[in-house]
């Protein structure tokens, strides 16, 4: 069996009609809906087998108004859908840490979510930023976002499977990328439900505006997989994501990439920020996942063929839930235990993950002592 992935496995038909006119609004609840009533199906059948349901515990440890508003859907979903959630509010961030250890460890918890931004870019002692570090702390039976480092290696190799070649366990995706793919697959004229995983966006031209390591890049990652060219914009660079590969771009800009696209994805985390809507094209779909409008939605709807996805969040947190069972199923349920062959991989590419981090550790350490006798002579 191929180790190749596509991001999407269960394609959805179209829930709305372009408009050859003008454009429309793609209502998020219509494509959330159907994933959380299969939710709900699997959580009563665990209750009629006499089975507890899952337990996805979050890590709140700061005041950013989304990443509150995120914890907050998240719990009303788990609960209206029948999930068990507990939320742990952390005082102070450097507490994260030994709170993710202890989640991992517990055997009642089965998913981990942690709301960023902890430290946003203030840098670990490895070199890597903190909430990277963070990242990579959870492990991946319990990582419900499918950003540890497992997970996001193995999406950048546009592998399916953790288990590989046993191929028994899939690889958990992110979710708000995950989410925007989904959106993708229920917007006339974007998938190819006809093309064979890896070709179903093939011929396409994508812009994503955001590079993060939460949204941006997996998501383009995941469109380049199903046959898209990708275009990664961010603030101060442009790459182009085509068939397994990444090119820098020096000659385009990002009127250049959105103008040739025919999917438009938009994430920058300001109010400040609009996408010109003279750059956007005829029968374009444009997918906004900040917490703030991109785009001017009045004027964006005046173009003809226009599909506007003005929120994802409802299909994040169904995502995020569909991931939470995933995990469950995988690695902690009675019925779906984890043989043997697939945890001796899967503990070597933890091991892997850590012996990268203790090797940059390392180097800091002697880059200090060296600087310190430096000083002394």
């Amino acid at each position: 069996m191929s180790n190749k992935t596509s991001s999407s496995s269960d394609v959805s038909k179209p829930v709305i009609v372009a408009d050859p006119t003008k454009g429309v609004k793609l209502d998020a609840s219509l494509v959330a809906q159907p994933f959380r009533n299969e939710i709900k199906a699997k959580v009563e059948a665990m209750k009629q087998a006499g089975l507890e349901p899952p337990l996805l515990v979050g890590l709140l440890a700061n005041n950013d108004p989304a990443a509150k508003q995120y914890a907050e859907w998240t719990g009303k979903a788990c609960r209206a859908d029948g999930l068990r959630y507990e939320l742990r509010t952390l005082d102070d961030p450097i507490d994260v840490e030994a709170a993710l250890i202890d989640a991992n460890e517990d055997p009642r918890v089965h998913g981990i979510i942690v709301y960023y931004p902890i430290f946003g870019q203030e840098e670990s002692f490895s070199g890597s930023s903190q909430d990277d570090y963070l990242r990579d702390t959870v492990s991946f039976k319990c990582d419900v976002e499918g950003l540890c480092h497992t997970y996001r290696t193995n999406l950048y190799r546009n592998v399916r499977y953790v288990d590989y070649p046993s191929n028994n366990q899939k690889c958990l995706l992110p979710c708000t990328a995950l989410s925007v793919v989904k959106l993708l697959e229920a917007s006339p004229g974007c998938y190819d439900s006809s093309k064979t995983v890896g070709r179903k966006l093939e011929g396409k031209t994508v812009t994503v505006i955001n590079r993060s390591e939460i949204v941006g890049r997996p998501l383009a990652a995941m469109l380049a997989n199903d046959g898209a060219d990708v275009y990664s914009v961010d603030i101060n660079s442009i790459y182009l994501f085509r068939g397994g590969r990444l090119h820098p771009c020096h000659d385009e800009t990002p009127e250049s990439c959105v103008r040739k696209s025919s999917i438009v994805v938009t994430g920058v985390p300001t109010k400040n920020y609009r996408l010109p809507t003279e750059w956007i094209q005829r029968n374009t779909t444009v997918v906004n996942v900040a917490s703030f409008k991109n785009v001017d939605e009045e004027s964006l709807l005046k173009i003809a063929g226009v599909v506007y996805i003005p929120m994802v969040g409802k299909v994040t947190v169904a995502m995020l839930e569909r991931n939470l069972m995933r995990l469950y199923e995988q690695f902690h349920s009675p019925r779906h235990p984890l043989d043997a062959s697939s945890n001796n991989m899967l503990a070597l590419q933890e091991q892997s993950a850590w012996s990268l981090r203790l090797q940059a550790y390392s180097a800091a350490v002697l880059t200090l002592i060296l600087a310190m006798q430096l000083v002394k002579h």
